[in-house]
């Protein structure tokens, strides 16, 4: 079977896996041999939890550079392990970083890359990239005609599953050949963000979000949030307004999420808005105007006052938990 490379950041939080690496090992294990390429130690937790995905091979490097630098040097880590197993495809998320590190080493592999893709396929052997585009109006398929394909791809776009069958995978230690160009800007300081003790809105399964319609009061949107374990979204005219982090802002210009549950709260649906939200698998919209364009995509619609609709949920919630 075709070696498909995923690569695993353990740099910033080691000995442990995201939902999106759960994700990116299930599709590489449906698509031929999953490798593990891993910046950072690799614990034996670790090495079992990639074991339990099928991952049987693992490489992995802990050199300074990885952690020291910025993106570079951890895109020369997957292209130069890529090449070393010949492999068909390498997987990335869809952040900014999986994003850079993915144009990155199509660059180094010459290699086709494809950017938010929600599936895989196979095509006569060929694998076949599945992603929305136009603000998520239209599905269409994507294949690399390199040897080699570089996907991204969105969190929860696919159900995580262990192999059936766990392997023991072998892990080996491989020495980067850092190209000079990768080693130009250094971290000097890094400054960790205020912990909010809710998940990252990028790899939550439920995402609560409010817009405009919150006027400045996003108690009953955090409130609703924290009840169903969600991350906390906003549209940009929120972020705009100054009422939330622009780290919050889901849209075209702002995070691309694709949770299990996307609730929108007081936010009209413009197209800007669908691209970042429109493949979640459950769109449930409260909002007062009748006409707001989210409710042409919402699975459930609320009309509704939001400051009314939310603490009922809230309570019900709380009540059929009690």
């Amino acid at each position: 079977m075709s070696a498909i490379v995923v690569f695993i950041d353990q740099v910033a939080a080691p000995g442990k896996l995201h939902a999106i690496h759960h994700q990116l090992l299930t599709l590489a294990r449906g698509a031929g041999e999953p490798v593990a390429v891993v910046a950072g130690p690799v614990s034996a937790g670790l090495a079992a939890e990639l074991g339990s995905y099928g991952v049987s091979r693992v490489l992995s490097s802990e050199q300074a550079e990885l952690g020291e630098f910025l993106v570079a040097p951890k895109a020369d880590l997957v292209a130069q392990a890529a090449a070393a197993v010949s492999a068909a495809a390498v997987l990335v998320d869809n952040g900014a970083q999986g994003k850079e590190i993915a144009a990155r080493v199509g660059v180094a592999l010459d290699a086709g890359v494809i950017t938010d893709a929600v599936a895989l396929t196979s095509d006569g052997g060929a694998l076949v990239a599945h992603k929305s585009v136009l603000a998520g109006s239209y599905t269409v398929q994507a294949r690399a005609t390199t040897a080699v394909a570089v996907i991204s791809v969105k969190s929860h776009s696919v159900e995580a599953s262990p192999a059936a069958e766990a392997s023991v995978p072998v892990v080996e230690a491989v020495t980067v050949a850092f190209a000079p160009g990768s080693l130009g800007a250094r971290v000097t300081q890094r400054t960790p963000r205020a912990v909010s003790g809710r998940p990252e809105l990028e790899d939550a399964r439920i995402v609560v979000a409010g817009g405009r319609g919150v006027d400045g009061d996003f108690g009953p949107v955090e409130e609703l949030a924290d009840v169903l374990g969600a991350a906390v979204g906003a549209s940009r005219a929120a972020a705009d307004a100054g009422w939330i982090s622009h780290a919050a802002q889901v849209g075209q210009t702002g995070k691309k999420v694709s949770p299990q549950l996307y609730i929108s709260v007081g936010i009209s649906g413009a197209i800007q808005q669908k691209a970042g939200m429109q493949t979640s698998k459950l769109i449930v919209a409260v909002n007062k105007d009748l006409d707001s364009p989210i409710f042409e995509i919402a699975d459930f619609g609320i009309v509704g006052d939001l400051f009314k609709v939310l603490p009922q949920a809230v309570e019900e919630i709380k009540r059929r938990r009690a």
